[in-house]
C-alpha cells in the first residue's frame, strides 16, 4: 500500500501538481476523461519485460499480499535472479526493477529492501482508501516515526516517545498505542528494534520509508506550515529529493 492524497478539483493548485506517472489515479475528478482505460499501462509490459520478467513481475505481486505472507513479503533478491536466470548481476537487476517502475509507476512501485533482502510490490492507494487498513491513529503514528528517523534521522523511536506525543491526555493510552501499531507491523511498515535495554523501540522498514507518496507528504506539511510549499523543498526537507534526476521538469 502506497498512500496518495486525495484532492477535489478546488482544492488543487499550480504548486501542488505533479507529473503524470506520480498524479493520484483516484484522487482528480478532472483526470477521469484522460484515464478511460487507465489499467491499458499494464498491457505495454509485454512491449517492456521479456516473459520470464514479466512471469517474475506477477510472482512479486503475489508474495507481496499482507494476505498471503504475513510478515515475510515480496521475494529475495536470490529468488528475483533464479526466476530472471541471472546471477550477482547488479545492472541487470535494478534494470529489471527500473523498467516495471517506468511502465507502472501510477499504480505500483516495486522497491528493493536491501536490510531484509526482499524485494516488494507497493500498490498505490488514495488516502481515504487506507483508512480501510489503517486508522488515523495508526497513520500518525506512521507519519510521525517517518519524520523522526527520515527527516531527523533517529535510528529509531522509543515507544515512550510515542506515548508521549499521543497519549498523555487519553486513559489506557499504553494500550490504546499498541493497537494501533500492531497493523503497522503486519503490514510490514515498521518492526521492533533491539536497544539493548528494556525499553520497547520500532524502526521503519523500507515498506514504512515508501508508505507516503510524495504528492502526500507535500499536502501533510503544507497543511502543518498553512503555507504553499514547492516539491524541491518538500523532497528536501524529507530527503527524498535525490529520487529527481536532475533537470527533470516538472
Amino acid at each position: 500500500m502506497k498512500i496518495d492524497p486525495v484532492s477535489s478539483g478546488n482544492e488543487r493548485t499550480e504548486a501542488s501538481k505533479q507529473d503524470a506517472s506520480k498524479q493520484d489515479p483516484m484522487g482528480d475528478p478532472q483526470n477521469e476523461e484522460v484515464n478511460v482505460n487507465p489499467l491499458n499501462v499494464m498491457q505495454s509490459l509485454k512491449g517492456i519485460l521479456s516473459e520470464e520478467e514479466e512471469v517474475t513481475f506477477m510472482n512479486i505481486l503475489f508474495s507481496s499480499s499482507a494476505s498471503i505472507r504475513s510478515g515475510n513479503f515480496g521475494l529475495s533478491r536470490k529468488e528475483v535472479e533464479k526466476q530472471l536466470h541471472i546471477q550477482a548481476n547488479d545492472e541487470k537487476f535494478y534494470s529489471f526493477l527500473t523498467r516495471i517502475n517506468q511502465a507502472v509507476s501510477r499504480y505500483f512501485q516495486v522497491i528493493y529492501d536491501e536490510r531484509r533482502d526482499q524485494v516488494i510490490a507497493l500498490m498505490r492507494v488514495p488516502a481515504r482508501a487506507a483508512r480501510n487498513t489503517l486508522t488515523k491513529e495508526s497513520l500518525s503514528i506512521l507519519l510521525y516515526m517517518f519524520y523522526q528517523q527520515e527527516v531527523l534521522q533517529h535510528e529509531f523511536t522509543l515507544f515512550e516517545q510515542l506515548l508521549n506525543a499521543f497519549g498523555h491526555e487519553t486513559t489506557k493510552a499504553n494500550q490504546r498505542i499498541l493497537m494501533n501499531i500492531d497493523p503497522l507491523k503486519k503490514i510490514g511498515a515498521i518492526e521492533e528494534y533491539d536497544t539493548n535495554s528494556p525499553e520497547k523501540a520500532y524502526r521503519l522498514t523500507a515498506i514504512g520509508v515508501h508508505m507516503f507518496s510524495d504528492s502526500f507528504l507535500r499536502r501533510a506539511t503544507e497543511f502543518s506550515q498553512s503555507n504553499q510549499l514547492n516539491k524541491e523543498e518538500v523532497l528536501k526537507f524529507f530527503r527524498r529529493y535525490n529520487l529527481y534526476q536532475k533537470g527533470e521538469n516538472e
